[in-house]
């Protein structure tokens, strides 16, 4: 299975306007370079800015709107799955942290809205309502569960996935620079702790008096790196093998051998 993971600068000299154009005319390059990804992968909140929570209810979007007629038609054109990152969803009066995966033939496949909303020096949890549904979701490469960010600090929300059949964990984020020592433990902790695959797609650049991090990964069952990104907007390729999964869960028997279930 081909990845590629488009770590995103988000900085204050975009509207959401251009970045979406930026980061469509990424997607649109790979077509012309003949290069086909069979996912796709973007941050959390990269249009509107994760820390610019002043723009949250103008540039909402409905679960169909902005994002997802952006990249519907790329998905079809490319032959391949892509998990938006996420946008500011609106229903009713409620806002969402909100990714879709979006399949090959530019249907939703599932959408996630972040359970565990961050509030150290943030105000997401003042601007918006907290999901309340684990997403897992079957596709033609395999069992993905979503989350985004800030969930990597629980545990127990990526084993509820793994008793639901996830084989791999794909998350948007947006993780400060500050703090990037936490964000390569908890990536590589999630998918050896479950035996999956971990896929992130975190920002970089600087806006809202944030830095964040890059180093976007791709880890193996194994708890082994075998992709990452530095602290610069690039795109992370790798190809990875799901029956490693089966593979490292059947020779190194932790889940089998869980007492507290």
């Amino acid at each position: 299975m081909n990845v590629a993971v488009l770590q995103l600068e988000v900085n204050a000299d975009r509207t959401k306007d251009e970045r979406m154009v930026h980061a469509m005319d990424i997607l649109e390059s790979m077509y012309r370079d003949n290069r086909h990804p069979q996912l796709v992968l973007l941050p959390e909140i990269w249009g509107t800015g994760f820390f610019n929570f002043e723009n949250y209810q103008k540039e909402s979007e409905e679960l169909k709107g902005q994002t997802y007629f952006a990249f519907a038609p790329l998905a079809e054109k490319l032959g391949c799955y892509i998990l938006t990152g996420s946008f500011v969803e609106r229903e009713g009066s409620d806002l969402f942290n909100t990714s879709l995966l979006i399949d090959p033939e530019g249907n939703i496949a599932a959408r996630y809205r972040k359970i565990h909303l961050f509030g150290y020096k943030s105000r997401e949890p003042e601007v918006l309502t907290p999901g309340r549904d684990i997403t897992v979701v079957g596709t033609k490469f395999g069992t993905w569960g979503i989350t985004t960010c800030y969930d990597l600090r629980f545990p127990e929300l990526y084993r509820a996935m793994v008793d639901k059949g996830a084989e791999g964990f794909l998350v948007p984020a947006a993780w400060p620079i500050n703090r990037l020592d936490h964000w390569t433990i908890f990536n590589k902790a999630r998918a050896v702790e479950n035996q999956c695959y971990l896929i992130s797609c975190n920002c970089a650049g600087s806006h809202g008096g944030a830095t964040f991090g890059g180093h976007s990964m791709v880890v193996d069952p194994w708890g082994i790196a075998v992709a990452s990104g530095g602290d610069k907007e690039t795109v992370v390729w790798a190809n990875i093998d799901l029956e490693e999964v089966e593979k490292s869960r059947r020779t190194f028997t932790a889940l089998k051998d869980r007492v507290f279930k």
